[in-house]
């Protein structure tokens, strides 16, 4: 593999995450989550890959962090509820 189509196996990555991360909150919305049951649930074995998921979701407005709790922000739970979520 080389490096260009590692950079991209790295994103897919990354992308699968963040889905499931923003997926799994969603879900359990309004139950309020922890990073670290997120990690557990997600994290096969790389937490910070889920943190990374967490941070990035919440730099593009769809989750909010406080302390160590994971939440939708209202974007994201208009987004889930037009796609019927």
């Amino acid at each position: 593999m080389n490096h260009r189509e590692e950079i991209r196996s790295t994103e897919v990555q990354d992308a699968a995450t963040e889905s499931a991360v923003l997926q799994q909150v969603l879900a359990l919305h309004p139950t309020v989550v922890t990073l670290a049951e997120l990690i557990r649930e997600i994290g096969e074995g790389d937490g910070d890959a889920v943190e990374r998921a967490v941070r990035d979701l919440a730099g593009a407005g769809l989750l909010h962090r406080s302390e160590s709790f994971v939440l939708p922000t209202r974007a994201a739970l208009r987004f889930d509820e037009l796609l019927g979520g």
